[in-house]
């Protein structure tokens, strides 16, 4: 071979031994002989010294620690050296040494995250890993301190009685028992719930000295599956008693699955003529915890109520204002759950609707009374001449009456719509009438006491 192919393989080929300038496979210096094969066994035989310095010269800055690092038998290796077999077999006891030392660091717990163990190169520099656990350690106080312990406090607020028995609950607050029962109907859909009795009841607060009776309640029960208040029924009111029997039945048309989540709530209230009627307490149950379709009966215990006082009732009420004529129309729809004024029979509502320009009171209509009931339909209008520069000043006073022949009719629930509205819902329907012109505006509105309209609305203390 001539002289230029010989540079050409000094130059080109990695693998080109410097003494003899051949290939190393074909190279006798580079060759092993059997004694090395027998004591390195597995493992690769040992790297040409020149590669390794060649290898420690491409890493930026780390020549010198690498050299510093190798061991004795590796820093002052010269060729003659090499060839010996003494010298390979003392370099290969080091590089076993090296690896069964690296093999006792494994660890043997799948957490830790530790890198591979490169074997190929053996004066490289062998980075020393440090186990790095995944796992964050807590100590018992970290869960603890997250804790607060008034929130499993028995003694807290909540209504939540689940972890009290009836037995309990009866001597903690006295107020009596109610046995009720309830079955699904799957042929008809619906549910039924039957109010039975309640028993040791107790007397009546009396909170003025209007009171005719105070030994005895009338108390009455009303029924609703929450979380919709809105429609409940009522039983009828029972006089001057602390057991009443009631033996009502109401039916609920609900879906199975939508009964299965609703919670029956069934509060006894105490019958007041003169005053606001009382809650003497209430029972809870959730529906998804009995069998529906096989029924059962019931005694449970009173608990109290966070409402000391029943609502008074709602009204549906549509109002449409007609520029061009300047009229002002008004349609009494209809009214549900109404306070009861009547013992025996229910109410007789009707409702008085009364039209106030500024702080003087100019017209005054009603609509017709309906008999023996809580939930009035209607369906009345009347129109009042209202010119558009007066409307803003306009407000308009609905009243619910229970109709009484023996004496003056008594007072059930109020609002005020328009200059002087009693509350935001009021507001907003005229509002939303005064923007919707020659359109009906129709809006639910719950009843107010004679006192709290007085307080907020001076057109309220224009009316009687």
């Amino acid at each position: 071979q001539g002289l230029l192919a010989r540079l050409s393989h000094l130059l080109l080929c990695r693998w080109t031994c410097r003494n003899c300038c051949q290939k190393c496979f074909d190279c006798s210096c580079c060759q092993t002989n059997e004694d090395e094969v027998e004591i390195l066994g597995p493992f690769p035989a040992q790297t040409p010294a020149w590669l390794i310095s060649r290898q420690n010269e491409d890493k930026d800055g780390d020549s010198d620690n690498t050299i510093s690092e190798l061991p004795p038998t590796l820093q002052d290796v010269s060729p003659d050296r090499r060839r010996s077999s003494s010298d390979t077999s003392r370099s290969s006891h080091s590089l076993t040494r090296r690896i069964s030392s690296l093999e006792s660091r494994r660890p043997s717990s799948p957490l830790i995250d530790i890198k591979p163990i490169e074997f190929g190169v053996i004066g490289a520099k062998k980075e020393i890993v440090q186990p790095t656990i995944l796992r964050k350690t807590y100590t018992p106080d970290d869960y603890f301190r997250k804790f607060e312990p008034r929130l499993y406090s028995l003694d807290s607020n909540s209504d939540d009685m689940d972890s009290l028995t009836d037995e309990e609950i009866l001597s903690k607050y006295q107020l009596g028992m109610l046995h009720f029962s309830t079955q699904y109907d799957l042929l008809h859909n619906y549910l039924i719930v039957r109010v039975i009795e309640a028993k040791d009841l107790p007397p009546p607060i009396s909170y003025d000295g209007s009171r005719q009776d105070m030994a005895h309640s009338n108390p009455y029960v009303k029924i609703c599956l929450l979380p919709d208040q809105k429609n409940s029924k009522q039983t009828g009111v029972k006089r001057k008693t602390q057991n009443p029997v009631f033996e009502e039945r109401y039916t609920f048309e609900i879906p199975f699955l939508e009964a299965q989540r609703r919670t029956l709530l069934l509060t006894v209230v105490d019958f007041d003529k003169f005053s606001r009627h009382c809650v003497i307490g209430k029972v809870s149950m959730p529906l998804g915890d009995v069998d529906l379709v096989k029924g059962g009966h019931w005694w449970k215990a009173l608990v109290p109520s966070s409402q000391n006082e029943v609502e008074l009732g709602e009204l549906l009420l549509s109002l449409n204002y007609l520029p061009s004529a300047g009229r002002l129309n008004v349609d009494i729809i209809r009214a549900k759950q109404l306070l009861q004024t009547d013992m025996s029979q229910g109410s007789d509502p009707f409702v008085k609707i009364q039209l106030v320009h500024g702080l003087k009171l100019t017209k005054t209509k009603k609509t017709s009374c309906m008999r023996g009931t809580i939930d009035p339909f209607y369906n009345e209008s009347f129109s009042f001449k209202v010119p558009q520069e007066e409307l803003e000043n306009a407000s308009l006073v609905f009243t619910v009456y229970g109709h009484n022949v023996k004496s003056s009719n008594d007072f059930i629930g109020r609002i005020v719509i328009g200059q002087y509205s009693t509350g935001a819902p009021e507001s907003n329907h005229w509002r939303r009438m005064l923007s919707a012109h020659r359109t009906a505006v129709e809006q639910w509105h719950s009843l107010r006491s004679r006192q709290e309209c007085d307080r907020v609305s001076p057109a309220s203390l224009e009316v009687t």
